[in-house]
């Protein structure tokens, strides 16, 4: 095990998020006095959860191990509901807890799973996927989708900690990288430019999982997460700057049918957000392009379908930033200014969503 970074996570259940190589041998003792973990995984990291139950086992805790689908598949709530019958059968009191393996559909259902079970017990997010690293393992949001749109259901229940091995993220191909990426740049433009001068400098360094620059720019990130979520758990204020570029993010998941990647529908939404700042006039031409350009420098799309726009704008009206009938957007009055446009006119809806139409 290399040098282990700890990042505070403060509120009212503070923990740490654990950033390092090679963390999960021996696994730190995030739930201790715990005689029973359940270990959600999807398939691909099946031999991981293996691994990783057998030194739960060596430690004297007994593993359960429950096999959910990959990807969005596993933010259903049939799924976590076999994932309850799971802790029922086995007998799960509010001493054990819950381990989710893998990027954060998963994290996010174990959360949920977690947080309902007994109304509450510990759960530990082992994040394999930068996305998961960067976004959905820290804040102790937890959800599952419906028809209706994506995280719609969900509860927050912070973590006992959450756990980021780097070594994980050696075997990911590069465009999955890429795409985890743009929660990071995200960061950069709500609060640490820094982090969009290093990927700008050499995009090619920052999507490299051995190298030190992937590993500031994801301390930098999560840094930026933990001390926004640590004064605003429940999303009240100032957490919805996390949001910036996601109203029309998650509008085009689930226009896909979660067939996009997150990281790629995000890559747009940020573009799309500057656009909207920009013409609202809240920010500078400069900056709103450097939005395109630093998620383009990473081979991430920049825009979408033309033809879209209407299911989109019907979709982002439910969205969970609304305000009855008031779409509210996370934009920029300059660069890590974030701030919130409320109420915007469709026409100058439609105009942003116009830069970034092809």
């Amino acid at each position: 095990m290399d040098e282990v970074t700890r990042i505070p996570v403060g509120g009212e259940r503070p923990y740490d998020v654990l950033v390092g190589r090679d963390l999960l041998d021996p696994p730190p003792r995030l739930l201790p006095g715990a005689t029973r973990v359940a270990l959600l995984y999807a398939p691909p990291l099946k031999a991981l959860a293996d691994a990783l139950g057998e030194r739960l086992r060596a430690a004297g805790v007994r593993p359960l191990p429950i096999e959910v689908p990959d990807a969005e598949a596993a933010k259903r709530v049939e799924v976590a509901a076999a994932c309850w019958d799971r802790l029922g059968e086995a007998g799960f009191t509010r001493d054990d807890g819950v381990i989710g393996i893998g990027g954060g559909a998963v994290t996010d259902l174990a959360g949920f799973v977690a947080a309902c079970w007994l109304r509450g017990v510990r759960w530990v997010p082992v994040a394999t996927s930068l996305l998961g690293m960067v976004d959905a393992a820290v804040g102790g949001k937890t959800g599952i989708n419906t028809a209706a749109g994506k995280n719609l259901v969900g509860a927050f229940h912070p973590p006992a900690g959450v756990i980021c091995d780097l070594s994980t993220l050696d075997s990911l191909p590069p465009a999955e990288l890429a795409a985890g990426m743009a929660e990071v740049v995200k960061c950069g433009f709500i609060a640490d430019p820094v982090i969009l001068e290093l990927v700008e400098r050499d995009p090619a360094t920052a999507v490299d999982p051995t190298g030190p620059v992937a590993r500031e720019l994801i301390e930098r990130a999560v840094r930026v997460k933990a001390d926004v979520v640590s004064g605003d758990l429940r999303e009240s204020g100032v957490r919805e700057v996390l949001n910036y570029g996601h109203t029309l993010a998650h509008a085009i998941e689930k226009v896909e049918g979660y067939r996009w990647r997150h990281g790629h529908a995000v890559a747009v939404g940020l573009v799309y957000a500057g656009e909207l700042a920009r013409l609202a006039g809240r920010l500078d031409e400069a900056t709103a392009r450097r939005h395109r350009s630093a998620v383009a420098a990473l081979g991430l799309p920049t825009g979408y379908r033309a033809d879209a726009w209407p299911e989109l704008l019907a979709t982002m009206r439910v969205d969970k930033k609304a305000r009855g009938d008031k779409l509210r957007f996370v934009v920029l009055d300059g660069l890590a200014r974030p701030a919130i446009l409320e109420g915007p006119d469709d026409e100058l809806l439609h105009a942003a969503y116009r830069e970034v139409s092809r």
